[in-house]
């Protein structure tokens, strides 16, 4: 079996990078995804996803120093699900009501926006790519220390 999770977006707030108990760095992003369509009615739609997602290792480290909110990046990697469910982790909020959360756990993560450019500008050249074989996510989930 194999699967693999390819997005697009942007970030919707600045990297936040944990180390677990043994040293491992792990940075924690927040990704938009949108996409648009005309329904039958002809009204523009847009619909947009938060991912969370999780990098660990030296590549967490460059995903902490490098990106801030609004950067355009490509995530690889795969889907977590919670494990008592095999969906995405459900909660509930202060209000009452139920929210879904996909978390990611990154393989690989490239930098779309150019160096100081900001993700209003729609630049799609590559300024940075951060992709570490073998440091990716060999790691349990009560390894995070959140």
């Amino acid at each position: 079996m194999y699967q693999r999770l390819i997005l697009v977006g942007n970030l919707g707030r600045d990297p936040e990078m944990r180390y677990t108990p043994n040293g491992t760095a792990v940075t924690q992003l927040s990704v938009a995804t949108s996409s648009k369509w005309t329904d039958a009615a002809g009204q523009l739609k847009e619909e947009t996803a938060w991912w969370r997602v999780s990098v660990f290792g030296k590549q967490a480290e460059t995903c902490n120093q490098y990106l801030s909110k609004g950067k355009k990046v490509l995530i690889e990697g795969t889907l977590a699900v919670d494990e008592k469910s095999g969906g995405p982790r459900v909660y509930q909020r202060k209000d009452g009501t139920y929210g879904a959360s996909f978390e990611v756990r990154a393989t690989t993560v490239r930098f779309l926006s150019a160096k100081g450019e900001a993700s209003d500008n729609g630049g799609g050249g590559m300024a940075s790519v951060s992709s570490i074989a073998g440091d990716s996510g060999s790691m349990g989930e009560e390894d995070l220390p959140f």
